[in-house]
């Protein structure tokens, strides 16, 4: 289960990039009751979706050039520029640099070898997103990837991931933790 408490590694933070901000919010209020509440003018159009107060994910433009309409999955590390050189030395490859984002923290988009993209955060004064697993909140993340074992080891090097094989019929499923 996901919780708040975030260490190296874990699931801290999803946002939306969105060719279409107010459409995008609509939506989600209308399927999970999101509320959008904007960063404000020095936050670019990015905002938070909000739940009974609490952020349970963001929303903001389409910033890549070429980029469509996807989530993305932050992870917690606790240097940005040593995750995003890593990232590089182990075949993956660095979208954006670390970069300063206010005080909030500081983050950089990444791509794994195999093509999945992801982000990583180093907490300034946001640590991560206020509410996990409950109804309309992250609960689980998942990879969908053509070779498991090398993308366990990929982010083993980034995160020091360890897993659990749980065989299922036809295929083996991989469970990660961070602790």
């Amino acid at each position: 289960m996901l919780g708040t408490r975030y260490t190296h590694g874990s699931p801290c933070w999803i946002d939306l990039g969105s060719p279409d901000t107010a459409a995008a919010a609509e939506f989600y209020a209308t399927v999970f009751g999101w509320e959008h509440r904007s960063a404000g003018p020095a936050g670019g159009g990015y905002g938070f979706f909000q739940q009974d107060g609490a952020t349970v994910a963001a929303l903001g433009p389409l910033t890549e050039e070429g980029a469509r309409s996807a989530w993305t999955v932050y992870f917690r590390t606790s240097d940005a520029a040593t995750t995003q050189m890593v990232t590089a030395a182990e075949g993956g490859r660095v979208r954006m640099r670390a970069t300063e984002v206010m005080d909030s923290g500081r983050t950089a988009a990444l791509t794994d070898p195999a093509g999945a993209e992801f982000a990583v955060w180093q907490p300034g004064s946001v640590k991560g997103l206020d509410r996990t697993s409950s109804p309309g909140a992250l609960v689980w993340v998942e990879l969908h990837t053509p070779d498991a074992e090398a993308a366990l080891g990929f982010y083993r090097s980034l995160f020091e991931w360890r897993w659990a094989s749980v065989e299922a019929p036809g295929m083996t499923y991989r469970v990660v933790s961070t602790a």
